[in-house]
């Protein structure tokens, strides 16, 4: 999606060999703008798999898995990493441990609003090895629902969880491919001699 990789050329920085910071853009501030085209975006690449719901994790997937389900006009859940005083019953879990955050945090959500016949579109921002997706598949799994798909904002192609996820059958559609981070410079997965592209 070349409006989101001008995006993260003109306004990401790469701060380590791990760790791209695009917190003015997607997981701080959010571009509205972008937003929307990343809900276009998402719908295009899974038009044909009949979504009932599309399911994120708070709080950094709630605006592009917003917008997405806004484009598909079907509601849109996201797993709290908090306690709620008033979501305490017939909850679902997951254990999910963050890779840029260095913490595991218990995922919930009611089983009021995912449940057994449910075509699930995840959505996050980033992937790197895949923890966060794995426990919304795990979520799913638990309650009977199929996952749709799996949507990423941007994925860390250097790392395993997109190659992972893809093995284990799943269509996993990113929207930006980082191939290398090096301090201060950010190069794509299309760039790259040999690089696998998007399936």
């Amino acid at each position: 999606m070349q409006l989101l990789k001008e995006k993260i050329l003109s306004e990401g920085q790469a701060l380590s060999e791990d760790i791209l910071k695009v917190d003015s853009f997607l997981n701080h501030q959010m571009d509205p703008i972008l937003m929307k085209e990343i809900g276009k975006e998402f719908v295009k690449r899974f038009e044909q798999k009949e979504i009932t719901k599309v399911l994120t994790i708070e709080s950094s997937g709630i605006g592009p898995g917003l917008m997405a389900a806004l484009e598909l006009e079907v509601p849109l859940i996201f797993a709290r990493k908090r306690k709620s005083l008033t979501l305490t019953n017939d909850l679902v879990t997951a254990s999910v441990h963050s890779f840029t955050k260095k913490e595991t945090n218990t995922i919930t959500v009611s089983n009021k609003y995912i449940e057994a016949g449910d075509k699930v579109l995840i959505i996050d921002d980033f992937l790197a090895v895949g923890q966060a997706a794995r426990g919304l598949v795990e979520i799913c799994k638990q309650v009977g629902a199929e996952v749709a798909g799996i949507g990423i904002v941007i994925e860390k192609a250097f790392q395993s969880g997109g190659k992972d996820l893809r093995e284990q059958g799943f269509q996993v559609e990113s929207l930006a491919r980082i191939a290398e981070l090096k301090f201060g410079e950010i190069t794509f997965a299309e760039e790259m001699e040999g690089a696998v592209l998007n399936v």
